[in-house]
């Protein structure tokens, strides 16, 4: 048991000792015999023991209305002795099943009754109802209580299980958010590391250069996966200490870096810039980041185009590529609709449908009429956020 519930059964068991105390030194008053020390001695056992009845519920009623009985029958006054014995059954309704507590309160309108017979009392019919009435009612309340009890008890369960699926969910995404760190920076670090190998004798500025992209790159990579740890390692996410997640802001330095890497990318924004939830900044700048690592891996040397449109509702960003250099889409392009994402796509793509599907975005990934391969995300804002934007562009 714990102690702060022992320190309170223990206080109401003191309570009402000391009613019963109080009632015993007005048994003269009421017409029945004074309290002698063999009574006075029954009336503490008799609420005494409710110090424990969490701990043996059963026992200490079987107890109290033992000593309730004897007390009766020595002809003392009865409604001193009756809070014990009701608040026992009370307890055991509680905390027992049915079918227990239902004997426990047959025992109590037994001893009600019994009570009465012993001191001729003239009303019976009235004592009959009492006997009745209060232990069903005591059994009611501690039905209502035990019921509570045990749906709390469930809700904590659910809560904590919930509570570990949102944890797994979380690795999850950070594992996707790992997964689409290494693949870009990986990628750019590849193509950069063959061409510094290609002109190494030949065009040492232009190595010098692939080997600053290549430093440049690994460097963000590092810090990605810091941040990325950190979350992993930190007791919550909000408290984790890191740098802060890439938004719109940043999508300049992806393109230049992409751009030194031998594909040609050209960024246009259109609409007034406004501020975005960094979630849905995140989730542009992933999309926009694993595209074009695709183009890096299967397209190399085609020319890409990144457009980032500010609507009223809503932002969308779309990456294209001609197809000059290959086939971007070449993992996804088996069995791929032009409007949807494949179900067996790779990791990347699976991320991009889910990051899409978790802002109540949609996206398209697949080839294009005119040639090439593209991705088109489009994601809904919050309406004060669009509000905001319109005002500034007013």
């Amino acid at each position: 048991m714990r102690p702060h519930l022992l320190a309170a059964d223990g206080l109401i068991a003191a309570a009402l000792t000391t009613v019963a105390v109080l009632l015993g030194t007005e048994a003269v008053a009421q017409g029945w015999p004074a309290l002698d020390p063999l009574a006075w001695t029954l009336v503490a056992l008799l609420n005494l023991p409710l110090a424990l009845r969490t701990r043996a519920p059963v026992t200490v009623c079987l107890a109290v209305h033992t000593c309730w009985a004897v007390y009766v029958t020595l002809g003392h006054w009865p409604v001193v002795g009756s809070f014990g014995p009701m608040l026992a059954v009370y307890t055991v309704a509680s905390l027992r099943p049915t079918r227990t507590a239902a004997a426990c309160a047959a025992l109590l309108a037994g001893v009600w009754i019994y009570a009465a017979v012993v001191s001729d009392a003239e009303a019976m019919a009235s004592v009959v109802g009492q006997a009745v009435g209060f232990p069903l009612v005591l059994w009611r309340f501690g039905y209502v209580a035990r019921r509570t009890g045990e749906l709390t008890r469930q809700l904590r369960a659910e809560q904590a299980d919930r509570a570990r699926r949102e944890v797994a969910g979380e690795r999850v995404r950070i594992a996707r958010e790992l997964h689409d760190v290494v693949a870009h920076h990986i990628a750019v670090i590849n193509v950069q590391a063959g061409l510094a190998r290609f002109v190494f004798h030949s065009d040492a500025p232009t190595a010098r250069g692939a080997l600053d992209t290549i430093e440049g790159a690994s460097g963000e990579a590092l810090a990605e996966l810091r941040r990325m740890l950190g979350l992993l390692r930190a007791d919550g996410v909000q408290d984790a200490v890191g740098a802060p997640a890439p938004g719109l802001d940043q999508l300049d330095e992806m393109v230049t870096r992409v751009r030194s890497g031998g594909v040609g990318v050209e960024l246009r924004v259109t609409g007034a810039p406004r501020p975005l939830p960094p979630g849905v900044q995140l989730c542009v700048y992933r999309v926009v980041q694993e595209a074009l690592t695709n183009v890096l891996k299967h397209a190399p040397g085609a020319s890409a185009t990144v457009e980032l449109a500010y609507r009223a509702g809503g932002v969308a960003v779309s990456v294209s590529d001609d197809g000059s250099g290959g086939s971007a889409g070449e993992a996804v392009r088996e069995g791929a609709d032009s409007a949807t994402i494949p179900e067996r796509g790779g990791h990347g793509l699976i991320g991009m449908r889910e990051r899409a599907k978790l802002y109540g975005g949609t996206i398209a990934v697949g080839p294009r009429s005119e040639g090439g391969f593209g991705v088109r995300l489009t994601l809904p804002t919050p309406v004060q956020t669009a509000r905001r934007g319109d005002a500034v562009r007013e």
